[in-house]
């Protein structure tokens, strides 16, 4: 049983930059892809950028690219999303979340539903 724990969220001015982290309590993070989305107010959740199981393969949503860059540390069993040149549109609660499987279309995995662990949120607030 994978049990994910966000944190490092918090309020930053546009243009700053935050590192989310989703901490494992469980089995390696190795063995699962990772993906991180958010949800903003009144909004559906949506896929920010995903890192691929066993491997260095990273995926990011079009307004993530060249902004988000999302990593793993084997030894501390955590998952990072470093974000910069924040902006107010990136203001949401963001989640990560674990699957084991694998899927030919990368698309697949900016499906929220084939995810089977999701940690709790931690909430970005991008306001000046």
């Amino acid at each position: 049983q994978v049990q994910l724990v966000e944190s490092g969220g918090g309020l930053v001015q546009p243009g700053g930059s935050l590192r989310l982290s989703c901490e494992s309590y469980g089995p390696a993070l190795e063995c699962y892809t990772i993906g991180w989305f958010r949800q903003a107010p009144g909004k559906e959740r949506e896929g920010v950028s995903v890192l691929r199981r066993s491997s260095t393969i990273t995926v990011n949503a079009d307004f993530a690219r060249g902004r988000f860059t999302v990593s793993r540390d084997h030894a501390k069993n955590t998952a990072y999303l470093e974000m910069s040149n924040l902006e107010v549109a990136d203001t949401a609660i963001y989640y990560c979340a674990a699957t084991p499987n694998m899927y030919d279309r990368e698309s697949a995995y900016f499906n929220d539903a084939v995810y089977d662990y999701w940690g709790p949120g931690t909430q970005v607030t991008v306001s000046s």
